[in-house]
């Protein structure tokens, strides 16, 4: 018998709950199922105990179905997510393939208690151009290309 959507929100959040507790990171919680609905990842949040900020909960989730599917590839499988995710974890959902995320709490949610993914969307809204944030100049594209034309004239992987 397959798990409900509270079900399967519920084993992400119980997850959350407990490193939240442990002082891991933040209230939140990821799971990944496959296309038969069987959990394959559950994961929470793990900025402090890693010292890592991207060790949010969608990337522990994604790290750890990768690696129990041994591929790159999750296009079968489907996210829960307690909160819809931040800009970082929505490009490692999208990269891993993963075409359905169910999320609970929404952006003003998170910048309620002072997270602040709000202001990561303002910054590549604004085309990037904040250099209190971050500063993008480019060098050296030309050289760096070859490579990409190397990579390219090869026949790699594209992923």
């Amino acid at each position: 018998m397959k798990n409900t959507h509270k079900e399967l929100m519920q084993l992400a959040i119980d997850e959350a709950r407990t490193t939240m507790n442990l002082d891991f990171g933040g209230p939140f919680g990821a799971l990944i199922i496959d296309d038969a609905g069987k959990v394959i990842a559950v994961s929470s949040n793990t900025v402090l105990k890693d010292h890592d900020p991207t060790a949010h909960a969608e990337i522990n989730a994604i790290r750890k179905a990768t690696k129990a599917l041994n591929t790159h590839d999750l296009s079968n499988c489907t996210l829960y997510t307690t909160a819809y995710p931040c800009p970082m974890c929505l490009g490692a959902i999208i990269w891993s393939n993963i075409k359905k995320v169910y999320y609970g709490c929404i952006e003003s949610d998170a910048d309620k208690i002072g997270f602040r993914d709000d202001f990561i969307y303002k910054f590549i809204e604004n085309n990037r151009q904040n250099k209190n944030i971050l500063e993008l100049e480019e060098q050296e594209r030309e050289t760096c290309f070859t490579l990409f034309k190397e990579y390219h004239e090869k026949n790699k992987e594209l992923y």
